[in-house]
C-alpha cells in the first residue's frame, strides 16, 4: 500500500511537471489551474517581488509565462516530500532551457512547493524559488 507521500507525489507531479512545461512555452492557464484561489497563497519568485493573495500571485504568473517562449527542457528533481493530513510540500531543482524575453538560456532553481488539499484535490499554496549558490544565476532578467 502506498504512503501518503507516495499517493500526494503521484497525484500532484505529473500535473505540476506539465502546468511549469506549459508556462515555460507562455501559457500560465494550467499552473493558475493547480495554485489555490483561496488565500492565503503566496510566492517568493527567483525573479520578482514577494506576492501575496491570489489576486497578486494569478497576475504576476500571466506576466512570468508572456516572457517565456521556446521550451527545450524542464525537468523537476524532487529532493524531498512529505504529505500529512491536508498538507504537503516537495522540495526540489527546476531544470529549464528556455527562451526568456527571446533570449536562449539554461537555468536551475532550487524550489519548494506548499500544498494545501481543498475539496479533495491538492492546490499550491506557496512556492519559493531562488538560484542554488553553487550556481550562477542566468543572464536573462523577467520584469516585474
Amino acid at each position: 500500500m502506498p504512503s501518503p507521500t507516495e499517493e500526494f507525489l503521484a497525484d500532484v507531479l505529473p500535473r505540476q511537471i506539465a502546468a511549469e512545461r506549459a508556462v515555460h512555452q507562455g501559457d500560465a492557464g494550467p499552473r493558475t489551474a493547480l495554485w489555490s484561489h483561496a488565500d492565503p497563497v503566496s510566492l517568493f519568485g527567483a525573479w520578482l517581488p514577494v506576492r501575496t493573495g491570489w489576486a497578486d500571485v494569478g497576475d504576476a504568473f500571466k506576466r512570468v509565462a508572456a516572457q517565456f517562449s521556446d521550451s527545450r527542457e524542464y525537468r523537476f528533481e524532487v529532493v524531498a516530500a512529505g504529505a500529512s493530513g491536508d498538507l504537503a510540500y516537495t522540495i526540489g531543482f527546476e531544470h529549464n532551457t528556455v527562451s526568456v524575453n527571446g533570449r536562449p538560456t539554461t537555468y536551475t532553481l532550487r524550489v519548494t512547493h506548499v500544498y494545501r488539499r481543498e475539496d479533495g484535490e491538492w492546490k499550491i499554496v506557496h512556492r519559493h524559488g531562488d538560484h542554488p549558490p553553487d550556481e550562477p544565476a542566468p543572464d536573462v532578467e523577467l520584469g516585474p
